[in-house]
């Protein structure tokens, strides 16, 4: 149980009548766009669609079906996207309602649960989207403590029906919702952030992650609070640091800085990000910590990096984890060209011998383009560039073998010589 003291406001969440439970409509795909949803991919772009026989209303549930009208899946639609159809099971008497909803979230937990991940001062993802066939919806658990980012309209409308089913199986404190407005725009989805349901907390929540306490802020950190993502890469790294002087650009709270200094012996830490909210969060983690040696300083990336080459800085170890740089297929090319620059950068400031540690969260940048970036890279530098490891997302962000797009996070650990 967390010790924060808390305010005496309790929210409710606002009644809404829950959508149908049967189909209201047919999507009926055009001729050779089938292949992809038998495969079980969810995501039906409009694109593929030759028609729709009904009146579907966003959020409704619907049933998908091939030129040929074979039956494939159950979905939801929404006609304000360009993701048209949301798929969540291709079992023809398995219908999307209350029922299967809490069997599916339920099913999400309990492999956090195998895992070892759910503790009263632990944080973990509890829900990844169509990592676990739930298209549209993640929820992130910080102790006693729930936060929502809906990404989709299907769960936009059934958002009362996923608090229920979470509040009845955890029992959480509060419950706190999250949008990001470029997503929310294109989905339609008209949510407020904020505490959702429950008690608000008076300040930040507290969690432990590899011995080391943070700060977390539910109502206006970045994502839903934190990156418990990059969990398993903090600790990896750490035994390629001892001794070395380590710059961790896009630092956030300090995860890879205080990692660093706490488990793997670096000499010191420069860490760097462009917001100065996420700075005073990484130096309060660090005083949480009592742990020393690490400067945190608000700067823009490129420029700061740019800088650091001018006045011929180098480091033992560069950390590189970017926000997104790319956001669509479109964007793939200009996000490439800005991974380069950022490693190329990175690599000018290191000593022969150096480790890079570089990331991507760009889902639609594949592992292969992230390689071949750095392969450019090496050939430019002229310095040869060795992968030790390839990473990726912890456990309690699984890949969905029918969506690699769930393949989002890369993590390569590399010596560069």
């Amino acid at each position: 149980m967390n010790a924060e003291a808390e305010s005496s406001t309790e929210t409710t969440a606002p009644l809404v009548t829950a959508p149908a439970r049967f189909p209201t409509a047919r999507v009926i795909l055009k001729p050779r766009k089938s292949k992809p949803f038998f495969g079980r991919h969810p995501w039906v772009l409009d694109s593929a669609i030759d028609r729709v026989e009904g009146e579907p209303v966003d959020g409704d549930a619907v049933e998908l079906f091939s030129e040929k009208e074979k039956w494939i899946a159950h979905g939801v639609y929404n006609s304000r996207s360009r993701l048209r159809v949301r798929l969540y099971t291709w079992k023809p008497s398995e219908f999307l309602d209350q029922d299967f909803w809490r069997a599916r979230i339920q099913q999400a937990i309990d492999l956090r649960a195998s895992l070892g991940l759910i503790g009263s001062d632990q944080g973990t993802r509890l829900v990844f989207s169509e990592g676990d066939g739930l298209s549209g919806l993640i929820v992130d658990r910080y102790g006693d403590y729930l936060s929502i980012m809906v990404t989709g309209q299907a769960f936009a409308i059934r958002l009362p029906q996923v608090v229920e089913i979470l509040v009845d199986s955890l029992r959480p404190r509060g419950v706190f919702v999250r949008t990001e407005k470029g997503v929310a725009q294109t989905e339609g989805i008209s949510l407020a952030d904020g505490l959702y349901s429950g008690v608000e907390p008076a300040g930040p929540i507290f969690i432990t992650e590899n011995g080391i306490r943070y700060g977390v802020d539910l109502r206006t950190g970045q994502k839903t609070g934190f990156y418990l993502d990059q969990r398993d890469n903090r600790a990896a790294v750490t035994r390629y640091l001892r001794g070395r002087r380590v710059l961790d650009m896009f630092c956030y709270s300090g995860g890879f800085a205080l990692n660093a200094l706490k488990h793997g012996g670096a000499r010191e830490v420069l860490a760097i990000d462009g917001s100065e909210r996420a700075i005073a969060l990484a130096g309060a983690n660090a005083q949480l910590n009592a742990i020393a040696g690490a400067r945190f300083e608000k700067a823009d990336g490129f420029e700061c990096l740019s800088e650091l080459v001018v006045t011929r800085q180098r480091f033992g170890a560069v950390i590189l984890d970017p926000p997104k740089f790319a956001r669509s297929r479109q964007s793939v090319a200009d996000a490439l060209r800005a991974y380069h620059r950022l490693n190329r950068l990175g690599v000018d400031v290191l000593e022969p011998g150096g480790i890079l540690v570089t990331c991507s969260c760009s889902g639609h940048v594949t592992r292969e383009d992230l390689l071949h970036m750095l392969g450019g890279v090496s050939q430019q530098t002229g310095r040869d560039i060795q992968v030790l490891e390839q990473r990726g997302a912890a456990p309690d962000h699984p890949v969905a073998a029918s969506c690699l797009e769930t393949e989002y996070l890369k993590c390569l650990i590399c010596r560069v010589l």
